[in-house]
């Protein structure tokens, strides 16, 4: 029996898991990453806890992707959350729910999880070639650079999962964009990313590397550039990080994608934040009319208002005095408007929007124009904010892209 050879193209995540998918499958598989080593981009994302998935249910996850929405959830039919936490822990790697519904290894770590994936991989018989990156096309072949020169390769099929075009220092700089002739390729943008502010010389030098926990942050859009079906404003709760040139963190990164095409539309974006989400505005009033006495406005904000110093900076931050009476300064306290000017650029971003357009793909992820050749990961033209969103599809489009590479060459 003839069998199939097909090479995957990036040894992340996404290649990764359609490499295990087809190899289970009997077929052939080699699995090529111009690295020194594989999966870097993983191990990076995993050294604060690697998070896998998430326990939303599924109507609320899929929302997490905004217009590419649709899409994914066709991907996680095929490979769900569920599917997810099953596969790590078949790997011996048990995982447990945290308090916000984000899905760990019980060891935290990516390394683990990785070692014990790729032992299975080669438990299958799947090759893995590292420094073997490919530049081009040639004669109906793949052409790779390798240590040892160029070879060529004619496989049956081929599974690119090259990534997008964050953190290029560990792979994916989205150079291969210009060797897809013909294939609509959306522009790479930053996402899960901080955003510049015009701190005063003091603010920045005093509070940078300091956290706003917990807090509120508000995006209001623009009813002429909502969505259908969009809400007037998102709001997300959770912590942030003061930096020199801004401000970055996960409540931050939830919001990036408005607020990036705010800042590219309009030259600025508003961010709403809310220091005492925890407290309604009557509630903080209240707190608020206790007599100052001899403490300075900042402990005695410290201690009646409840808040941090960062946050007491950043309170007084903004332009203008503090308001006069209990609850004029609440409702300050609890909408702070902060002006953005800039966000920072992918080689600082966690992700990227932008890619291979989804139009230009089939159900299986085959790139139309090209038979036999399929995309998966961040190549494709999708984002979605940390919380395990982005494994979760990332992972899930590997799977559904080894499976449509089955049923093609079943079909020829």
């Amino acid at each position: 029996m003839d069998v199939k050879t097909v090479h995957v193209i990036g040894a992340g995540p996404a290649g990764l898991m359609a490499a295990e998918r087809l190899a289970q499958a009997g077929l052939k598989v080699v699995v090529h990453d111009a690295m020194p080593s594989v999966g870097r981009k993983l191990l990076m994302a995993g050294r604060g806890g690697l998070n896998l998935t998430h326990s939303e249910p599924i109507e609320g996850f899929v929302g997490r992707y905004g217009a590419a929405g649709g899409a994914v959830a066709a991907w996680l039919e095929q490979f769900s959350p569920t599917h997810l936490i099953g596969w790590a822990e078949g790997l011996g790697q048990a995982t447990f729910t945290g308090s916000s519904g984000r899905v760990f290894p019980r060891a935290m770590k990516a390394s683990p999880l990785l070692r014990a994936w790729l032992a299975r991989l080669d438990g299958l018989g799947a090759e893995v070639r590292t420094r073997s990156r490919w530049v081009g096309r040639r004669d109906d072949g793949w052409v790779f650079a390798t240590p040892d020169g160029e070879t060529v390769e004619r496989p049956d099929a081929v599974v690119l999962a090259m990534g997008g075009a964050s953190w290029p220092r560990l792979g994916s700089d989205g150079a291969w964009a210009a060797m897809l002739e013909g294939v609509a390729v959306a522009p790479f943008l930053p996402s899960n990313v901080g955003f510049d502010v015009a701190w005063s010389g003091v603010f920045g030098e005093r509070f940078a590397g300091q956290p706003l926990k917990p807090v509120a942050m508000t995006h209001d859009i623009p009813e002429r550039y909502r969505p259908s079906g969009c809400l007037s404003a998102q709001t997300v709760r959770g912590e942030a990080m003061l930096t020199r040139y801004g401000i970055e963190g996960g409540a931050v990164y939830a919001l990036s994608a408005g607020l990036r095409d705010a800042i590219e539309r309009d030259g600025t974006a508003v961010l709403t934040v809310d220091l005492r989400p925890d407290l309604s505005v009557e509630a903080l009033a209240g707190r608020l009319t206790r007599a100052r006495g001899k403490d300075s406005v900042t402990n005695w904000l410290r201690k009646a208002g409840g808040l941090s110093a960062p946050a007491v900076g950043l309170l007084r931050e903004i332009p203008g005095e503090l308001p006069p009476g209990a609850d004029k300064l609440a409702r300050r306290i609890k909408a702070v408007r902060l002006t953005l000017t800039g966000v920072q650029g992918l080689a600082r971003a966690i992700s990227s929007a932008g890619g291979v357009r989804l139009d230009q793909l089939d159900d299986g992820l085959m790139i139309k124009s090209m038979p036999g050749v399929f995309a998966a990961g961040e190549m494709l033209d999708w984002e979605a904010p940390t919380g395990g969103y982005l494994l979760q599809a990332t992972m899930a489009s590997g799977a559904v892209a080894a499976d449509g590479v089955m049923r093609w060459l079943a079909g020829r």
